[in-house]
């Protein structure tokens, strides 16, 4: 009796599943609405970029960055500047609409330059309220005029977390909110980032040679989630982080100089 074709061993099985599963990568994002022409950013650490559909922030697309806990809000500070200082040429519009975000303090030009974030390139915003703050945000992408646009918005309900993800998609600039920590609810974000302050490397003078990040990639749509300990040189290069010697140090100590007080 001769065997039937479902019997017969496959060696290529894992090659086909392979091939399928990238396949289905490849497509998602047209079936999400977004263009597979659509640029992204790649953060140049493979560890992350493998993560994300086109191996990078897709830059029409909207993203969402969190603290692990308030004391963390500098950390993801740093952390949103060290990713839009990777930006293609053009302006950037940071927009900042909370007064929970206040006792954070204000960016200044040299802890943005540490970051690789140029300041001549940002353009800032202080909204009184979040409805002026969102207006801002969704004409400044309509215009397609800044390389990216990113703001700090507390509350965000999913109607208007969909218009500003189309205003992104039309535009095919990125948008980047920065949440509180307890903030986070229904949204058609691309991806949600929550960020922990690490212990920065230092040399033998005390002075910092690498930011430290605990990056937790929470969602990613047509990705899977990740965890990692990310640091950042003054090469502006990510890497993963070595292991620390004690990291037992205070939280939020990683990257306080991004912020002035007030």
């Amino acid at each position: 009796m001769p065997l039937q074709a479902s019997t017969l061993p496959n060696f290529d099985d894992d090659r086909s599943r392979a091939r399928i599963l990238d396949e289905l990568r490849r497509q998602l994002p047209r079936l999400a609405g977004i263009s597979l022409d659509t640029r992204a950013l790649p953060f140049g650490l493979a560890a992350l970029d493998a993560h994300l559909p086109q191996g990078g922030l897709i830059h029409g697309a909207l993203h969402e960055v969190a603290p692990e806990s308030d004391e963390d809000m500098p950390a993801t500070f740093g952390f949103a500047a060290a990713i839009l200082g990777r930006m293609p040429p053009g302006p950037i519009l940071l927009v900042l609409s909370s007064r929970t975000f206040a006792r954070c303090g204000r960016p200044h030009g040299h802890g943005l330059a540490g970051f690789g974030l140029d300041p001549a390139r940002l353009i800032m915003v202080e909204a009184g309220e979040e409805k002026e703050a969102l207006w801002a945000m969704e004409e400044a992408l309509r215009s397609a005029v800044p390389a990216a646009v990113a703001g700090t918005i507390e509350k965000l309900d999913l109607r208007t977390s969909q218009r500003l993800h189309l205003a992104a998609r039309d535009s095919t600039r990125p948008l980047f909110l920065l949440r509180p920590a307890r903030a986070l609810g229904s949204s058609v974000a691309l991806t949600r980032w929550r960020i922990g302050a690490g212990a920065a490397a230092r040399d033998r003078f005390g002075l910092i040679t690498r930011w430290r990040w605990r990056v937790r990639l929470e969602r990613c749509r047509n990705g899977p989630p990740g965890q990692w300990s990310v640091e950042f040189d003054h090469a502006y290069r990510f890497s993963l982080a070595a292991a620390v010697a004690d990291p037992a140090l205070p939280r939020g100590t990683g990257t306080q100089s991004f912020l002035r007080a007030g």
